[in-house]
């Protein structure tokens, strides 16, 4: 017997992802930040906030380091989960994959801003080096 896989391309997890995640406007995350009402959560690596600065207010949790920092920024109180947890890639497609690892470790209330940073950068967000 010779067993074929099919392996999923990355561009089909995330259309995948896309259909059953929650995706808000730049302008829905800046009004809840205002608010008070989110987590906003920068999950690019070290080396792209280098290049670009990130979002003021914003928190860094690399993509590869999420499921080890998570939880101790919620234990300490960094992270209010009965807020809404609000992330952001470069693009939008890591966030979007990294919305069901939250909910698989128990996050209710998370969604991910369309197109990521490169519409924030654009938008009425801050920007810090």
């Amino acid at each position: 017997y010779i067993i074929t896989m099919t392996i999923k391309t990355a561009q089909t997890l995330v259309s995948e992802a896309m259909q059953e995640l929650k995706t808000i406007s730049a302008d829905e995350a800046y009004k809840l930040l205002e608010q008070n009402d989110c987590n906003l959560i920068d999950i690019r690596e070290p080396s792209e906030l280098e290049k670009t600065g990130t979002i003021e207010n914003s928190i860094n949790i690399p993509r590869s380091h999420l499921e080890f920092q998570f939880e101790p920024l919620v234990q300490n109180g960094i992270i209010d989960t009965n807020k809404e947890t609000v992330l952001f890639c470069a693009a939008g497609g890591r966030s979007a994959l990294t919305i069901k690892t939250l909910q698989e470790m128990g996050c209710k209330k998370v969604s991910h801003i369309e197109g990521g940073f490169s519409v924030l950068q654009n938008s009425k967000f801050k920007i810090k080096k």
